[in-house]
């Protein structure tokens, strides 16, 4: 057994080494790839434990809870176990996804999760990885050139993990391009239609006074600068990173000349009305163009989210652990909102396994599998509600139910003290420490010694 124990010890040793340790026989490109292929060189992919964590990974993508952005979630992720959650939520074309990881008694070089984002074509297709963190990272950005469904996986290393809150934010990828200004200033938006219908409008207008400073939205090269009939003073400017072709128009005038090197914060020009824009009061065309696509929505590349996920207001103590409802009845639900769809009415006592908390919110799952929101404030931590007597000899089972595996025998007249109820079995704690579930036929013979409803 000494020996068994010893070579797990070194495999994982070797598992969380980067530089020394097993050689690879191939070049993968994501840490999860890496270590993977590290479970392989150790075959450590043929036992229970290593199955059961590759299988965890796969599984969490097609389970991918669905959420909104911004989100921050308090989760426990078992070491006892092959743990992995995954998150599935929308981008639009621009937007620029940060996920933040904190671990409130662990860093990043101690224990090591995993990031991974992929895009989702379509409910049919297979996910494609599109970024992950960098190895020894708790960090993931990535600006998303495509819109649509994306999914998030995070999942510990073998034999770790703890509580973790992950927080998810959209942001801009681009900086504002007129100095001291937002999306407040944004007058007339992309796809509007122009001369009567016959066109339309292929950017975004910000209005500002005459001479605001216009400035550079991105890193990169200056490409043109000139004045024509539509546009007026005009400035092209190709981003360095994705390839984005920006355009502003109707400036009053330059401040830059071609091949100009700009960072993002630099001025560029100036706002104004020259070109077919004389009518209309000052303000900037802003317009992104892709290659092979055209023309796109500049909205959410340059759109800052103003709100803020809300800070988590329940028990961090109960993520992982049991609890019960408080209150009379409350109700379980798909969203971590009033406004969720209601799945099913919980009565005082019912047990539940609290999974992660987000906002005033437990994700909860049910003895029988089931799982969905509750308010924060209708639960509490599982405490004596009173002790009974066994009426016939009982099996305490692993869960409620025929299903249930039995754990041991309750003779009868054995005291047990009740912790919580789910249907029509009730969740006890057995003089050895033993917690299970009793059938309450086992349990109605006998009246309460100290039951407290």
């Amino acid at each position: 057994m000494r020996r068994a124990v010893f070579a797990w010890v070194v495999a994982l040793a070797a598992l969380g080494c980067d530089r020394d340790g097993v050689q690879l026989r191939f070049v993968i490109q994501t840490p999860y790839e890496r270590y993977r292929a590290r479970l392989r060189e150790l075959e450590l992919d043929l036992t229970a434990l290593g199955r059961d964590w590759i299988a965890a990974g796969k599984a969490s993508l097609t389970a991918a809870r669905s959420i909104e952005l911004p989100y921050r979630e308090t989760r426990y992720l078992d070491p006892r176990s092959a743990a992995a959650q995954a998150y599935r939520l929308k981008l639009e074309r621009g937007q620029r996804l940060a996920v933040r990881l904190e671990m409130p008694d662990s860093s990043p070089l101690q224990v090591q999760i995993f990031l991974d984002l992929f895009w989702l074509a379509d409910s049919a297709s297979e996910p494609q990885l599109v970024a992950s963190a960098e190895a020894g990272s708790w960090e993931l950005e990535y600006v998303a050139m495509r819109p649509g469904t994306y999914l998030l996986r995070v999942q510990p290393e073998l034999l770790r993990g703890g509580r973790v809150t992950v927080t998810l934010r959209a942001h801009a990828s681009l900086a504002f391009p007129v100095h001291g200004r937002d999306i407040d200033a944004i007058r007339s938006v992309f796809g509007a239609p122009r001369d009567g219908g016959r066109r339309t409008h292929h950017g975004i207008d910000i209005f500002a006074p005459r001479g605001t400073p216009v400035i550079a939205a991105a890193e990169g090269r200056i490409s043109r600068v000139t004045t024509n009939r539509l546009g007026g003073n005009v400035i092209w400017l190709r981003e360095a990173r994705y390839g984005r072709r920006l355009y502003y128009a109707h400036l009053d005038r330059h401040a830059v000349a071609p091949d100009t090197w700009v960072k993002p914060g630099d001025t560029i020009g100036f706002v104004g009305n020259t070109g077919n824009a004389r009518t209309t009061p000052p303000h900037l065309h802003f317009g992104i163009y892709l290659r092979g696509e055209g023309p796109v929505d500049p909205f959410y590349h340059v759109f800052e989210p103003r709100q803020r996920p809300p800070e988590f207001a329940g028990d961090p103590s109960l993520i992982g652990s049991w609890a019960r409802v408080s209150r009379r009845e409350t109700s379980l639900r798909a969203f971590p909102a009033a406004t969720g769809a209601p799945l099913e009415r919980l009565q005082r006592s019912t047990a539940f396994q609290v999974l992660a908390g987000t906002g005033r919110w437990y994700l909860a799952r049910l003895p029988d599998g089931r799982e969905g929101y509750l308010p924060a404030a209708d639960a509490e931590p599982l405490k004596p509600l009173g002790r009974v007597q066994i009426a016939q000899a009982a099996a305490l089972r692993t869960v409620p139910g025929p299903m249930g595996e039995p754990i041991a025998t309750l003779p009868r007249g054995q005291v047990v003290t009740i912790l919580g109820r789910y249907g029509s079995f009730a969740l006890v704690l057995n003089e050895d420490h033993t917690r299970g579930w009793v059938d309450h036929s086992n349990l109605a013979a006998v009246a309460a010694l100290s039951e407290v409803d």
